[in-house]
């Protein structure tokens, strides 16, 4: 059968991959010659990010386009309060009803009981088969029979800094993924219809166990400290300094930390050389013109910026700045860098939409990267970004979050709010709430912040009470002081 006229979609998701730790966005050390190439033949977007830095609500927002506020899965099922489980449609569905063929590998984290065999998925394979895998080669289990890290034996963070996994590099799970996704787009070329492929990986989300060469790529030694590391969290949210204690972090310094960023780096670059086996694949296949490949992820980690580990109750650059590369030739013209403000999740939705011929939805709330991929430059794009947060696994906590080219701020609703200047303090250090020549800067973005929030529906500045935080500075650690009536 003739090829479809219709693109492929090729979309690579990697669990926590921070932007700043590729080689394309400048990393020092990091090789990842795949996702450069990916780049490099097509669009790098700078300035993606998250609409919410939290597994779930980040990849259920990715399927149907919308807020995790209108969607409702506000945090990770199975940890903290319940939620009603996800219900939206989703565009993998209606891909599935305009003929596509449709596959999925690796982790799922949409639904606590439906699979993406629910979601328009002919095919899912994941860590359970990848496990009964290894089992039927009689391979040692990835982490009980790892080799973890012995300077933090008996440390209640041990497990989550990870350590080496115990096989080589063509048995560890990532290179099982790629294996299982070339294998489903040689099935779906045969068939000689437009297919989509989900590859998400489980890495480099903690803790990470790197196989062979990867686990000694980048020594400790060799990995200088991220330039937050010295954190003081002066005039910065009680919850940030809760988080070292809850993790038991508050001891450790830079020698143990670097470890911890050893094993991430390993496992980037371990990843990397899984996704260039599936681009080599597809020029095999001659599959490599009619797929719209997208690399991203659901969001950052904080991987010792900070002194913090993994994500949560922060709004810093490590979780909520993604990567995004895109290719598509004869649509996107290669080495094109795109400085647009991207609501990663949420855009992706519509763009996929558009790429497929399927309708974008009325309720959508993201705007498709089309113009953008065709060289255009659209004259109303957004000048600034929001994400939201709204905890739970360590006790609920609202976060929002406005970013633009200069400034951050994040409203805390129940702490102290936070502003940074980006440019003069990139690696977000003070929090210029209460400084007397920022009260301005800081009026006009809770100004802005507002009319974001009223415009996207969130439940949160429903009442007059909330929104007097922010349309007039009701906030206390800020210009708002307390009026005694002795």
């Amino acid at each position: 059968m003739a090829q479809s006229t219709q693109p492929n979609i090729l979309l690579i998701q990697p669990d926590q991959q921070r932007y700043d730790c590729l080689g394309r966005a400048g990393h020092p050390l990091v090789k990842t010659p795949a996702v450069d190439r990916l780049a490099s033949e097509g669009v790098w977007f700078t300035q993606a990010f998250t609409p919410t830095p939290t597994c779930c609500p980040a990849r259920q927002s990715l399927l149907c386009g919308k807020w995790a506020e209108q969607h409702g899965g506000l945090w990770n099922y199975g940890i903290g309060l319940p939620l009603k489980p996800f219900a939206e449609p989703t565009w993998s569905e209606a891909l599935a009803g305009a003929g596509y063929a449709l596959g999925y590998v690796g982790r799922w984290e949409v639904h606590p009981t439906r699979t993406p065999l629910d979601y328009g998925f002919r095919d899912w394979l994941h860590a359970p088969d990848y496990a009964a895998w290894r089992k039927a080669n009689h391979l040692p289990d990835p982490e009980s029979d790892a080799e973890h890290l012995p300077e933090l034996k008996g440390h209640p963070v041990a497990r989550w800094f990870g350590g080496v996994d115990p096989v080589g590099v063509e048995q560890a799970r990532t290179h099982w993924y790629a294996g299982r996704t070339i294998e489903l787009m040689r099935r779906y070329q045969q068939e000689g219809r437009p297919w989509h492929i989900r590859l998400d990986f489980e890495e480099p989300h903690l803790p990470c166990f790197p196989a062979g060469r990867f686990a000694e790529m980048y020594p400790p030694e060799s990995i200088p400290p991220w330039g937050s590391f010295q954190e003081r969290f002066e005039n910065k949210p009680y919850i940030q300094r809760q988080q070292l204690v809850t993790w038991g972090l508050e001891e450790l310094g830079w020698r143990e930390w670097a470890m911890f960023v050893s094993r991430y780096l390993g496992m980037v670059s371990q990843i990397d050389e899984a996704i260039g086996r599936v681009l080599d694949a597809l020029d095999e296949l001659g599959a490599t013109d009619s797929t719209l490949v997208i690399y991203t992820t659901d969001h950052g980690d904080n991987c010792g910026s900070h002194r913090m580990i993994d994500k949560h109750y922060v709004m810093y650059e490590d979780v909520v700045h993604v990567p995004l590369a895109m290719r598509w030739p004869g649509v996107i013209a290669p080495g094109m860098v795109r400085e647009e403000f991207v609501v990663h999740a949420l855009d992706l939705a519509s763009t996929v939409c558009e790429a497929t011929g399927l309708p974008i939805p009325a309720d959508y709330q993201g705007r498709s990267l089309m113009p953008l991929l065709r060289g255009e430059t659209p004259s109303d794009w957004r000048e600034d970004v929001v994400a939201t947060y709204h905890g739970a696994q360590f006790g609920l906590y609202e976060q929002r979050m406005l970013r633009d080219r200069l400034f951050k701020y994040v409203w805390n609703p129940t702490d102290v709010d936070e502003l940074y200047d980006l440019a003069a303090d990139p690696w977000e250090l003070r929090n210029l709430v209460g400084r007397l020549e920022y009260a301005q800067t800081l009026h006009d973005m809770r100004q802005r912040l507002l009319a974001r929030l009223i415009a996207q529906g969130d439940g949160i500045v429903r009442t007059d009470w909330m929104q007097r935080q922010l349309s007039e500075g009701r906030k206390l650690g800020a210009t708002h002081q307390l009026v005694s009536t002795s």
